[in-house]
């Protein structure tokens, strides 16, 4: 083999390998078709922190009970621009099968049973809720 065809074998094998590293270096994300309910809330100011666990520890025996919720995130990391304007100081997330999963959820006995944890403590909360 001569020397100029091994250069270019050797130059298509490292085009080839950084090729593959940018392809395996490639963030992969997916967008399920799942549905998330995302829970913005407020506590009453005279709940008492152990009134307030128990609610969020609600959500996860409420999301046992229910078919059709996959998973819940109940640890809240931040709340963005928490003001007067904006008292915002908890969240967390349900994550539904289908939106029919979340529609029945609104009227299954076991969402009635969590209200009773959550409402007296609750002062305010925003709903959003996304799919794909």
């Amino acid at each position: 083999m001569n020397q100029t065809l091994r250069r270019i074998l050797l130059g298509c094998a490292l085009v080839a390998i950084f090729a593959v590293g940018v392809v395996v270096g490639q963030n992969k994300f997916g967008q399920p078709k799942t549905v998330v309910h995302v829970v913005a809330l407020k506590w009453k100011a005279d709940s008492s922190a152990a009134d307030r666990q128990k609610a969020i520890d609600g959500v996860k025996t409420m999301a046992g009970k229910i078919p059709g919720i996959n998973n819940v995130w109940l640890k809240t990391l931040k709340v963005q621009g928490t003001s007067q304007d904006n008292p915002f100081d908890a969240t967390f997330v349900i994550e539904f099968k289908d939106e029919a999963s979340l529609k029945a959820y609104a009227t299954h006995p076991a969402h009635d049973e969590w209200m009773k944890l959550y409402d007296p403590v609750r002062e305010e909360s925003r709903n959003h809720v996304a799919t794909n």
